[in-house]
């Protein structure tokens, strides 16, 4: 018998703006930020990808990275669920945040910040995995488990990983 497996989509936040004298939290997406986040939800889009759950950190740039997200995925963005813990978390956090999800959901995508998101990945993917995650950058790999309390490190196996450079 074969071990079910989860679908993790890791998601850095598009490229913010540093114009606006704002909070780090409250920092916006910049132009570019904007077209490659609908350039990368149109991606998405195109090869099928789904997601049964977002999560986010709250952060502004974060917040309009995935609504942009769902709205070419057809996500509905009153589903996107803003996790304060995910605000410039570590990887182990990040880690008890995703253990803590039902396991009704076999696909969740979690859209939060560097270091720990790209820390997450390197976590998860055993050895087949090495860079940091550029804005707008996705990863996507599958996870041997039954639920998301089960996940473990190193237990990922890498479906893609793309960024708005590689995809032009």
């Amino acid at each position: 018998m074969t071990t079910p497996t989860r679908t993790l989509t890791l998601i850095r936040h598009a490229k913010s703006s540093w114009k606006e004298p704002v909070s780090d939290f409250e920092r916006p997406l910049n132009k570019r930020g904007i077209r490659n986040a609908a350039e990368m939800g149109e991606w998405l889009s195109v090869h099928g990808i789904r997601f049964e759950q977002i999560l986010c950190s709250p952060a502004r740039r974060t917040l309009a990275t995935a609504e942009a997200l769902a709205a070419k995925t057809g996500y509905p963005p009153s589903a996107i669920i803003p996790v304060r813990a995910i605000y410039l978390a570590t990887a182990d956090t990040l880690l008890d945040i995703l253990r803590s999800q039902d396991a009704a959901f076999n696909h969740i995508a979690l859209i939060g910040h560097n270091p720990g998101i790209s820390s997450l990945a390197h976590q998860l993917l055993s050895g087949d995995f090495h860079e940091d995650l550029r804005t707008a950058a996705i990863v996507q790999m599958h996870l041997a488990a039954p639920s998301w309390q089960d996940i473990h490190d190193h237990g990922g196996r890498l479906e893609f990983h793309i960024d708005p450079k590689s995809i032009d």
